[in-house]
């Protein structure tokens, strides 16, 4: 059957709109190739590389220092000399007539250290905060973060000047409180209060500094609206800067906490200096310190230390949890 000229007409012709083939290219016209994606694919390519080195130092070190011992730590807990003993050792270690005190001594600290942190820090840093002269407020954060720079055993030899009554510059009050020697003031009532006392002038000015960068964070908008709605800088204070450093709270409280279950200089070195009035067992790390190395027993120490790490995350984790901390605002 043959087609009539206007139906070869209608088979034969270009759509409309279409794009006219060439002899050339018989398979039709080639899409465009996608450049700029591939251009834009490129810079967030480069990003993830260098990404991974520079985390990579960590991730080495992490595993070198923190992930090998915890798990070797965790292996001498649960076996003796090389033989499974499931959770033995824990149950030697609670049994122990040291192990209770230390960890009353420990926790008692802890919640001094803890509060007094979170509470003056948080207080003393809005005070800073507040102050409209740049020049005071400057020199006020660098007074505040001087101590920070005397850390570890240096900061405690000079404490032990500082609570001997016969060279202090406050004996006076000192005595005034009961305290004629250095005995006394550090008695092992006392030492609560004195590890809190040590540890808040070493640590709290760096977390002045941090919390001072977390208010510069907040918008002056919201803090003029409040102003202009009634609110005096109480209540800016109570509902509008502390909800929104609830996060940065938490992160010191969970560095803090992690700092402060490691008590060990402190005790130790006041027991040397005391001649023994502080024990060489006040803490769980002194004590697994003793463990170690003047028992032998090193599964033992292990046992202590991955209950010191059990504990630690369990209260970090509360902490992230109130906090919000991995939530985006």
């Amino acid at each position: 059957m043959t087609s009539t000229p206007l139906e070869s007409e209608t088979r034969t012709a270009p759509a409309v709109g279409a794009a006219p083939q060439s002899d050339a290219d018989p398979a039709g016209p080639r899409k465009p190739r996608k450049a700029g994606r591939q251009r834009a694919a490129n810079p967030l390519a480069n990003e993830t590389r260098f990404g991974y080195i520079f985390v990579s130092g960590y991730v080495l070190l992490l595993l070198a220092f923190g992930i090998v011992p915890t798990l070797y730590a965790v292996f001498l807990s649960i076996t003796e000399n090389g033989v499974f003993v499931g959770i033995d050792n824990f149950v030697r270690v609670f049994g122990d007539y040291r192990f209770l005190p230390a960890v009353g001594h420990v926790t008692l600290y802890i919640v001094f250290w803890l509060i007094s942190l979170i509470v003056l820090v948080v207080f003393l840093a809005i005070i800073v905060h507040s102050i409209r002269a740049k020049w005071l407020s400057v020199s006020i954060r660098f007074l505040y973060y001087i101590p920070g720079a005397i850390a570890g055993a240096s900061s405690v030899m000079l404490w032990l000047f500082l609570l001997d009554p016969t060279v202090s510059p406050v004996a006076g009050l000192l005595r005034a409180m009961g305290y004629d020697s250095l005995i006394r003031t550090v008695s092992i009532d006392n030492l609560p209060i004195v590890f809190t006392v040590i540890a808040f002038w070493t640590g709290a000015g760096s977390w002045i500094v941090i919390m001072y960068g977390a208010l510069n964070n907040i918008s002056n908008e919201v803090i003029e609206a409040a102003k202009v709605d009634g609110a005096n800088p109480l209540q800016v204070a109570l509902h509008i800067q502390l909800p929104m450093m609830t996060k940065w709270i938490s992160y010191m409280g969970i560095m803090s906490l992690a700092a402060g279950t490691q008590l060990f200089v402190e005790p130790r070195v006041l027991s040397q200096a005391s001649r023994g009035v502080v024990p060489e067992d006040y803490s769980l790390n002194q004590l697994a310190y003793l463990y170690a190395f003047k028992q032998g027993d090193f599964s033992g120490s292990a046992a202590i230390s991955i209950t010191l790490l059990v504990v630690a995350l369990a209260l970090s984790t509360i902490f992230i949890l109130k906090g919000k901390l991995f939530e985006r605002d």
